[in-house]
Parts: C-alpha cells; sequence; structure tokens
C-alpha cells in the first residue's frame, strides 16, 4: 500500500526525503560529493555494533502536524508522517535490506511459508512471545479481523487499499490460535507484503468493526506491539513522545525516548542548527551548505523513495474528462526542466521519474513516459476542437482553464508555476491555488475539488499492491484513485499482475499497467527524491536507509 505526503522535508528519514528547492533557476551548481543516484544499491546510516552505543538517550525528530488518524490502513491515515510515527510500536512480517530484499521479522512470526499455489495459501506462525501492549496474545484473529476489514466486501470500512485481501477467501485458525492460514480465491503474487512494507498489523479491537476502524485511532493509539509505546502526546506544546514497552520481547532499545516535535517547514533547519532535532531531510540547496556548516552535523546519503507528481481529475463532468485531452496537456509539461531546476545541485544529472510502478533503481523500472512535446501537444488540441482565441483556447465557449491545487508551500507553489508557465505556450491557463495542509486530502483532493493537484507518494518493496489502490477505477471505491480515472482495460491489466506468481512474468505485466496508466492520462510523475538528510555524527545505524527497514533497538548514540 502506498502512502501519501505533501510534506516538503520528512524529518523522518525512514520514510522518505521530500523536495525542497529555494529557486526554479537551474544553475551550475554541482551535486554534493557521495551523491548516489539509485535506489535499491545503497544506504548510509552509519552502522555500528550496539557495543559501540552508549545506554540511553533521546533521539528527537520533527514532524508537521499531529496525526488525524493513527490507523494507517484508513484513507485518512494513509499518510507518510504517521507512518513514520508508528514504525517504532507496531508489527511488521517482514524487514527489509537496502536493496529491498526480504526476511521474516521473527519478533512477531517464526516463519511465513508458502505452503500451497492450488489453492494458494499463506501460513503465519506468529512468535509465541508476542503480544500486545496491554499483554493480550498476538493471534490468528488479529490476522482474519484485519483481512476482512481491508477485502472491500464492506463498503463502510473506509480503506485505503484491499493491499489483496480482496482476494484473500478466508483466514482460519492453524494448529493453534499462534497459527493463521490464509487462503486466496485467486493468485497474489505480493503476499508478502500485506503486513509489511507501509502496512503494519493491528489488533483485533482496531480493525473489527467500521466504527473502529474509521474513529477509535483518531485521537491516539492505545494497544501496540513494538520496543517502543507512545508515552504521551502533547497537543498544547504539539509533542508526541515514545518510550520502552516494558511488555518488550525482544532486545532493549539502546535509545530512552523518542521524541516528535510538530514544526513548520521552514522551522527545521533552524531547529537543527539550534540543536533542538538530531535529523531533518535536505534537498534545498541553501538548506544543505547551512547544514554542512554546523557543527556536529553530517550528510547522510541513499536514494529516497517517495516522488513527487502530478494527478488529473479525469470525473465525468470535469472539464479534463476527455483522456484525449489530458494526454495532449501531458506532452506539453516539461518534466526534465522541472526537475532539474530542482535537483540540480542535489544529485548529478537529474533526470524525471519515468514509471509510476517502480521507482529507478527497482528491478522493473524501464521508461515508459510520455514525450516532451509541446508542438504536439498544439496540434492535438486543435484536433479536439480546442482553438487559440487570443492568448488562450476555447471550445464551444469555454476557456481552457484548469485548477492546479497544491500546499501552501514554496516548492509546490514553484512547480505549478513552471507548469504554468509551459501549458500557457500552448493556450492553455493553469490557474494557481494554495491550500493548507489540515484537511489538504480529506477536504479537497478525496472530494475530487481539483483539476490538478499535487503530492507525493512513497514506494516500498511491494509496488504492486498500490495498483489497484491507485490506479484501480471502482466507482464506488475511492481508495487512492482521486482523480476517478480509469478503464476496464487498465482493471483487467492490474488484474493480471496481481494474479501473476512468476516475478518475471509480473514485471512485464507491471509494465504493460504503467504504459496503460500514461496512456489514460491519468498523472505524471516528476521527480524521485534525492535523500540527502542532515545528522548528528554521533548517531548509528540511523539516516538515509534507501529501502532499508530499521531496527530501534539498534539505533543510538555512540559512547
Amino acid at each position: 500500500m502506498r502512502l501519501r505526503s505533501i510534506g516538503l522535508r520528512l524529518a523522518i528519514p525512514l520514510v522518505a526525503v521530500a523536495v525542497a528547492a529555494t529557486g526554479c533557476a537551474g544553475g551550475n551548481d554541482s551535486a554534493p560529493e557521495g551523491a548516489v543516484g539509485e535506489l535499491g544499491t545503497t544506504n548510509d546510516i552509519n552502522p555500528h555494533p550496539v557495543s559501540d552505543l552508549r545506554d540511553g538517550g533521546n533521539l528527537r525528530l520533527a514532524l508537521g502536524a499531529i496525526p488525524e488518524n493513527w490507523n494507517g490502513l484508513s484513507n485518512d491515515g494513509n499518510d507518510a508522517e504517521i507512518a513514520a510515527v508508528l514504525r517504532p510500536m507496531m508489527p511488521r512480517a517482514f524487514k527489509t535490506d537496502a536493496a529491498g530484499e526480504l526476511t521474516v521479522n521473527t519478533d512477531y512470526f517464526t516463519s511465513i511459508e508458502l505452503t500451497s499455489t492450488e489453492p494458494q495459501q499463506v501460513t503465519y506462525t506468529i512468535n509465541p512471545k508476542a503480544i500486545w501492549s496491554d499483554g493480550s496474545p498476538i493471534t490468528w484473529e488479529d490476522l482474519r479481523s484485519q483481512a476482512e476489514a481491508l477485502s472491500g466486501k464492506n463498503k463502510e470500512f473506509l480503506i485505503a487499499g484491499p493491499n489483496g485481501f480482496d482476494r484473500v477467501e478466508k483466514v482460519e485458525r492453524g494448529v493453534d490460535d499462534r497459527q493463521a492460514i490464509i487462503t486466496f480465491n485467486k493468485h497474489y503474487g505480493e503476499w508478502r507484503g500485506q503486513f509489511a512494507g507501509n502496512s503494519f498489523l493491528y489488533p483485533k479491537a482496531v480493525t473489527e468493526t467500521p466504527e473502529a476502524f474509521n474513529k477509535s485511532l483518531v485521537d491516539g493509539i492505545n494497544l501496540t506491539a513494538g520496543p517502543f509505546k507512545v508515552q504521551s502526546v502533547d497537543r498544547a506544546v504539539k509533542r508526541i513522545v515514545l518510550d520502552h514497552s516494558p511488555l518488550w520481547w525482544g532486545d532493549k532499545p539502546k535509545l530512552d525516548t523518542i521524541t516528535f516535535t510538530i514544526l513548520d517547514n521552514a522551522a527545521m533547519i533552524p531547529a537543527l542548527q539550534n540543536n533542538e532535532i538530531d535529523a531533518v531531510g535536505i534537498a534545498d540547496r541553501d538548506d544543505l551548505r547551512t547544514a554542512q556548516g554546523t557543527p556536529g552535523v553530517v550528510i547522510r546519503r541513499a536514494p529516497g523513495n517517495l516522488w513527487t507528481h502530478l494527478t488529473f481529475n479525469g470525473a465525468s463532468g470535469s472539464i479534463l474528462e476527455d483522456a484525449k485531452l489530458r494526454v495532449a496537456i501531458s506532452k506539453a509539461i516539461d518534466r526534465q526542466g522541472i526537475t532539474t531546476a530542482l535537483l540540480n545541485g542535489l544529485v548529478e544529472n537529474p533526470k524525471p521519474l519515468n514509471n509510476h510502478v517502480y521507482l529507478a533503481g527497482q528491478k522493473g523500472y524501464q521508461d515508459n513516459a510520455l514525450p516532451f512535446d509541446p508542438d504536439a501537444a498544439a496540434r492535438e488540441l486543435d484536433e479536439l476542437g480546442w482553438k487559440l482565441n487570443g492568448e488562450f483556447r476555447e471550445k464551444d465557449g469555454r476557456v481552457l482553464e484548469i485548477r492546479d491545487i497544491v500546499y501552501n508551500a514554496e516548492t509546490w507553489v514553484q512547480v505549478a508555476q513552471i507548469i504554468q508557465q509551459n501549458l500557457a505556450r500552448i493556450g492553455v491557463k493553469l490557474t494557481i491555488e494554495t491550500k493548507p495542509g489540515q484537511g489538504y486530502f480529506t477536504d479537497v483532493i478525496q472530494p475530487g475539488n481539483f483539476d490538478v493537484g499535487q503530492w507525493s507518494w512513497v514506494g516500498d518493496p511491494f509496488p504492486f499492491s498500490s495498483l489497484p489502490q491507485i490506479y484501480g477505477y471502482y466507482p464506488d471505491n475511492l481508495q487512492g484513485n482521486y482523480g476517478r480515472i480509469g478503464s476496464p482495460e487498465l482493471n483487467d491489466l492490474i488484474e493480471q499482475t496481481l494474479s501473476e506468481l512468476d516475478p518475471e512474468k509480473a514485471v512485464q505485466l507491471a509494465n504493460q499497467v504503467d504504459k496503460k496508466v500514461w496512456d489514460e492520462g491519468h498523472s505524471l510523475p516528476l521527480w524521485q527524491t534525492p535523500g540527502n538528510v542532515a545528522v548528528r555524527d554521533n548517531l548509528a545505524n540511523y539516516g538515509a536507509p534507501g529501502l532499508a527497514t530499521y531496527d530501534y533497538t539498534k539505533i543510538g548514540f555512540l559512547k
């Protein structure tokens, strides 16, 4: 399942690092020494054995807001910053390394096996020591309840995506309460990601009913099952503190606490300079220089897994309802120019992201993008009946004017301004409307109050789970397809990809899906984040992880 974000810089690099830029102009800045270019090849976390770390300490991080809903499986809670807070506290079935290779997370499961293919069955054997923070055991019923909630059968569950559970026939008790057997009614090649990546396992109490699923975690989270738990949420001082879970059965964490302070984007670098936080995502050239000049701070680099994009609104009755119109407009947007303007000086040879499914560096990535061809775009608009009348085009007395909805932050506005200039050259009027972060998705994007919208998606090692979430079109089940764009043909391709158990064939099908997404004018990927993270130089096992997961028991400060 793919997470969304509007943050300019996620101060928790364990999720990703969003991009901020002080200006749109290119220039001759060179990329910082040590910058890397492909995800899935490396990470940079200052690795040390725990014997090198001192006991105790407080890891101080920053967030843009207190979570509005702590249920990361819900449409309201499907947010990168919320996931960053949850990761030290919630179960996931697999760990990943920097290359995205998987191993079973034995803190929670002793084994996870594909035990049959006809029908497909997966057997989860739960670690007998694994318990929730109230002392109750993690059992097969927690898996069953979550599978049923995400199945899509009951539309009252406001899910962010099905994550393959719409293909599950049943979840049964195995040899005892500590074993779950999941039987599928359709093949699902990405079964390892159902309780991993960006998808946590929640207790049955959260997923058993729509009311609990949608609302029970709005004000906070009580039942967790990780090395850390919530100590306090102070909305007045805007701070979240995590401390040790006394019932944690695994290795004892070296840190005493993890503190998240709510800060505006512009306040994060000053907070780093003033020794008020220990890590912050960097992508702004000026901020990079400032961080490099701050005593006790180093820059760690590994490609980020967050990518920016713009989504078109193709809902019935919208001005961009016609796929041919969306494609024509897409060809007039200079994605390379946008990427160069924002990333020049941060990475060598900046390139736009040219795939909706895979990130650059992931196996399967290939360039399926539409060409940048404003002359062709102008011809196609003429053919569609949108004729120039003075500065802008018209058809049947209607001006070709589209609204670009952006989060009220400098980078998003600058991207919109570049697009505005691109489209003006072919006679398309783009109006920029800024919105605050509070309610950006729930009040604006999800209801479809936009023609073009900008935000970011966070990738992980399980790209297929997001295909129906974002690119499948199911009129009675929004999920993450906020532009309401799709087709039966695309749905069929997604279905084939999800059903394919042969990894090589699945990659080929996934790229067919991507080509179809481009052809339908669904959305335009812009750039993949550069992955520069400013970190205290004595902080170990933390920094720029790439695709790797963190072991929160091993993060700490050097002796």
